[in-house]
């Protein structure tokens, strides 16, 4: 073998070539912003209606038609639409809400300004969603409601928990905020509970600079999620509700005509761009797996979306820690990190018991206590995760790049230094 070909074949933490050179800037562009959102934006703008605007109803019209839901509301947010949620879902004070640690805070913290008590479950190793059994174990008499978050895009194992909140008599909230187009044998993501909710925020697959959308088909749920943040609205009303128009209850949870005509754009070109993002995280994702990484891939009857690109390293396979697994990778030119949620079960709002401030309950001594060292297997699954880019753009050859470096790294793991060593 002659000295360049070497070269090529040496991890570059060994003094060898990189095997990643080809720009990140192109293949990770995101969110995509063309001359057709631009003119729709200004087109809303110059209307003058800044508030309530026909541009909102209209994106209203869009999720209800691509849902198939009968009730969507825009927000201001996706945080804002999930507080609605739990004022549909009609919390009281000490009802327990069963939700996952490893997730971003707005599908937890709401629940605490109605009095509710996030009951923190264990994830599944084989979709990073709420582990059934888990979920089973963690029910109480207390327990009012199950928030189900689609994590990174990958559908939760939804028959099953599904077929608990019946058994149970429990509500469902999807948090479908990474999940925009991803389907579960057979249904939307979004359209299969007692209400969902989509962010729309500046990086998600559907993004609207921000925004929020709750779908329901229970009338009831619509309107208390008007009335909570939507005043101006209940005036459309027959129910009693109409005559709260004056105040509502205190809150504005109105989306901006900008954001709204920015969504329905992006909203339009959804399947497209989730399909070239889909193919190429597909890609090297079978390739991935063939060097024993865990990418996660659609089971069958699922098609997931890639809102973040999470795969999971076994190093007892490799005997390579990963986080020197991860500095060789880096050495090679790929963009790898931790995942960028820390688990919220572990956060001083909940294990410094500043949650019970939130609640206003009475800490009379029966109140939950979080400890740190709680769902073991969250945990240690949260360590094992690296996030790759999810390359949403043509990759333009930088995904076999990819390839070719994983491939590298793994042959060479046990001449490959180690940190403590």
């Amino acid at each position: 073998m002659d000295a360049t070909t070497s070269l090529v074949d040496q991890p570059a933490i060994l003094g060898g070539t990189a095997a990643i050179t080809l720009s990140h800037d192109d293949a990770c562009r995101w969110p995509i912003i063309t001359s057709e959102d631009e003119e729709a934006v200004l087109r809303t703008l110059r209307t003058g209606s800044l508030g309530v605007s026909e541009e909102t109803a209209a994106l209203e019209a869009d999720f209800r038609e691509w849902t198939g839901r009968k009730y969507a509301v825009a927000h201001c947010n996706g945080t804002s639409a999930i507080f609605g949620a739990m004022h549909a879902f009609e919390l009281e004070a000490g009802d327990e809400v069963i939700v996952p640690s490893a997730t971003w805070w707005s599908s937890v913290m709401p629940i605490l300004h109605f009095g509710g008590v996030p009951v923190f479950a264990e994830l599944e190793g084989d979709c990073l969603g709420l582990d059934p059994e888990d979920i089973e174990r963690k029910i109480t008499d207390r327990t009012k409601a199950i928030v189900v978050v689609h994590l990174f895009g990958m559908p939760s194992k939804m028959d099953e928990i599904i077929e608990l909140a019946e058994r149970y008599d429990l509500k469902i909230l999807e948090d479908a905020s990474h999940a925009h187009g991803a389907t579960y044998k057979g249904r939307m993501i979004g359209s299969m509970t007692e209400a969902a909710v989509f962010s729309m925020q500046g990086n998600k697959l559907l993004p609207s600079a921000e925004g929020g959308v709750f779908l329901t088909d229970d009338e009831t749920m619509y309107e208390a999620v008007l009335r909570l943040g939507h005043y101006e609205r209940l005036l459309d009303l027959t129910s009693m509700n109409k005559y709260l128009a004056a105040t509502g209850l205190g809150y504005k949870f109105r989306m901006s005509p900008l954001s709204a005509a920015l969504g329905r754009v992006q909203l339009r070109h959804l399947d497209e761009r989730n399909a070239i993002r889909n193919a190429n995280c597909i890609e090297l994702g079978q390739h991935l797996e063939s060097l024993g990484i865990q990418a996660f891939l659609a089971p069958e009857g699922v098609e997931r979306t890639y809102f973040e690109y999470l795969v999971r390293y076994d190093e007892a396979a490799t005997g390579l820690p990963i986080d020197d697994f991860t500095r060789a990778m880096q050495a090679e030119g790929a963009q790898l990190s931790a995942p960028r949620y820390p688990l919220l079960h572990q956060m001083p709002v909940f294990t410094h018991g500043i949650w019970k401030s939130i609640t206003r309950l009475p800490d009379d001594g029966d109140l939950r206590e979080y400890d740190e060292n709680d769902l073991p297997g969250t945990t240690e699954g949260n360590g094992s995760l690296i996030k790759l880019p999810a390359f949403p753009n043509e990759d333009h050859g930088l995904i076999a790049q990819y390839k070719t470096a994983f491939s590298k790294v793994i042959a060479h793991a046990d001449a490959l230094p180690r940190a403590d060593a």
